[in-house]
């Protein structure tokens, strides 16, 4: 019985494509933004994606419910860059074992979006992927072993329950006056006694499933499939609208003279 999730009821133009399309897609603006860290090829990428969204049938909104850690990671990511690289140009700011200048800021403001740009592609492929389609699309198409798709099915189906599992820790150790007072400091150790609860369960969870798909014959055989895994149309235009931002990332930094490969110093 195929389950829709979140899917249920999206009938938005990236849902009906290819997971493996996408994956592409989604690979090739990746490999651009892996090349340099600049401002240029991280915004126009970055624009691009924001633009796709509403073919995914996705708001701001949705975009900040599903990705704030990553925002948030990136973000942090940024403001770090930014203090700890070497100083060049303008300084803008200096306390003590700080300090921000025209060149840092330039490098942190490149690596935050870079971190976006990246990041914002897999919270699109994800809300726009149904975790059935995407393992048939993996076993039929990319011809992967059944074992790592059946795992890789099992682990996306479980990401609902390990945020509902969260939670369900949090509130547990709530009631017994764990976290919800005390200094900051005293709450973060909270939350690292949480995140380690939820590592326990996550693995327990995951040894269960994978006993009994192995009991249930899982693991081998000859396999039938209840839908076909295709490509069409839209796969194509998928595939040539990532290769399209890709390159005009890549050219707009290009063409602006920031265009730097991570690993030759920038001089």
């Amino acid at each position: 019985m195929r389950q829709e999730l979140n899917l249920r009821g999206n009938n938005a133009l990236l849902t009906r494509a290819n997971p493996l399309a996408k994956f592409v897609a989604v690979f090739l603006v990746t490999l651009v933004l892996a090349l340099s860290i600049d401002l240029v090829s991280a915004s126009t990428a970055l624009l691009g994606e924001l633009a796709l969204f509403p073919l995914a049938g996705l708001t701001l909104r949705l975009l900040w419910q599903r990705g704030w850690p990553l925002i948030i990671a990136a973000a942090f990511g940024g403001w770090s860059t930014a203090i700890l690289s070497a100083n060049s140009g303008r300084v803008f700011l200096d306390v003590g074992i700080w300090s921000i200048s025209e060149g840092s800021l330039t490098l942190g403001l490149g690596f935050m979006l870079r971190g976006l740009a990246i990041a914002l592609p897999a919270v699109l492929l994800m809300s726009c992927t149904d975790p059935t389609d995407l393992a048939d699309a993996l076993a039929q198409k990319a011809k992967l072993p059944h074992r790592f798709v059946l795992g890789t099915l099992a682990a996306l189906r479980l990401v609902g329950l390990v945020a509902e599992e969260w939670q369900t820790i949090g509130m547990a150790r709530r009631a017994r006056g764990v976290g919800s007072h005390g200094s900051p400091v005293q709450r973060f150790k909270a939350m690292l006694g949480q995140s380690f609860g939820l590592l326990v369960q996550a693995i327990r969870r995951a040894s269960r499933l994978a006993v009994t798909m192995e009991a249930r014959g899982f693991s081998g055989g000859q396999r039938t499939w209840a839908r076909e895994s295709t490509y069409s149309r839209l796969d194509a235009w998928v595939l040539v609208g990532g290769a399209v931002l890709a390159g005009a990332a890549m050219l707009a930094a290009q063409w602006a003279g920031t265009w730097h490969f991570v690993w030759l110093k920038q001089g």
